[in-house]
């Protein structure tokens, strides 16, 4: 792969492969170093490419391999993410009234975030989902039905707790 062909995947391909590893992993910079290895993977992986929605497929699996990878790790490790300390200190300007619906969006469960991003933002049919994540379409098709379901229930509650209803 040259140079050129690798700048031309990462404008249009980067900001895809970020959001699809920030919806699995949650936390931006995490988000911007899985994109960072995806990218360079495709530079070094000479593995030759049909079009450029075979390339688009190919860096958004490795960008949910790859936060896959990372999360395991994490399980792992002992540790307490620094945004969980976030809350506990005095100077944290964090918005107190909840947030929008992306901070919703991300308390819905991996697989489900994961499958409506893809569907909602990426535009990617059921079809395409259950082969890029290497499920069935029913199990992606459930994960649509029950991540509309939670966000929907989250939005209930946020607007129930600004209007104190």
């Amino acid at each position: 792969m040259t140079d050129s062909e690798l700048e031309r995947y990462m404008r249009q391909y980067y900001k895809s492969v970020y959001r699809t590893a920030l919806c699995r992993c949650r936390h931006p910079q995490d988000a911007d170093d899985i994109a960072q290895d995806v990218f360079f993977k495709l530079y070094t992986c000479g593995e030759k490419f049909s079009d450029d929605e075979h390339v688009k497929a190919w860096v958004l699996r490795c960008a949910i391999n790859h936060s896959i990878d990372l999360l395991r790790s994490r399980k792992r490790r002992s540790t307490v993410p620094l945004e969980a300390a976030a809350g506990k200190l005095h100077y944290d300007d964090k918005d107190k009234d909840g947030g929008s619906v992306f901070e919703l969006f991300l308390k819905l469960g991996e697989k489900n975030r994961t499958a409506m991003y893809m569907h909602y933002c990426e535009g990617y049919s059921v079809k395409e989902i259950a082969k890029i994540t290497e499920t069935n379409e029913s199990a992606v098709l459930s994960r649509l039905m029950r991540g509309r379901k939670q966000l929907g229930k989250l939005l209930n509650s946020e607007r129930s707790a600004d209007y104190g209803i």
